[in-house]
């Protein structure tokens, strides 16, 4: 199997990257002080995204070379924490109908706000269930990915 990418495949990461440093350049040094949900419910979709294009290429380069798959692996582990803190920045973040912040017990509750707001929890769910499929509860809670560098 061939290990170079075909020339005729689309490559939108870089794209992604682009508008992502367009996004900040533009909006975070003018912008509120404090990030929006709505800012936070992109992120997190984004991450999750990132989350699952690596899992698909920790799937696919695993078997034919481990080294590689084992360090796709750490990174797959390490983008779902990633998600899982703006998960929980986004529910600890003042609400946007009264600015009012959630006080610690109800954001450690984890009650539902409510649709739009559920969207992110939805889309947590969904991907939460794919990290418990195919990341142990060890991996997820290691300080430390175990990885050496030789």
């Amino acid at each position: 199997m061939s290990r170079t990418p075909s020339t005729t495949a689309q490559d939108f990461v870089p794209f992604a990257t682009a508008a992502l440093d367009f996004h900040r350049a533009l909006n975070i040094p003018a912008g509120p002080l404090v990030t929006t949900r709505a800012e936070l419910d992109a992120l997190h979709s984004h991450l999750v995204s990132l989350h699952g294009l690596l899992d698909a290429h920790t799937d696919r380069t695993g078997g034919l070379v481990p080294i590689e798959g084992d360090q796709l692996h750490a990174a797959r582990t390490r983008i779902w924490q990633a998600a899982d803190h703006v998960h929980a920045a986004y529910h600890a973040a003042p609400r946007p109908d009264c600015g009012e912040i959630p006080d610690r017990e109800a954001c450690h509750a984890g009650l539902p706000e409510g649709a739009p707001e559920l969207t992110i929890c939805q889309r947590h769910q969904r991907a939460a269930h794919l990290v418990r499929r195919r990341t142990t509860p060890a991996d997820l809670h290691a300080p430390f990915t175990g990885l050496r560098r030789h």
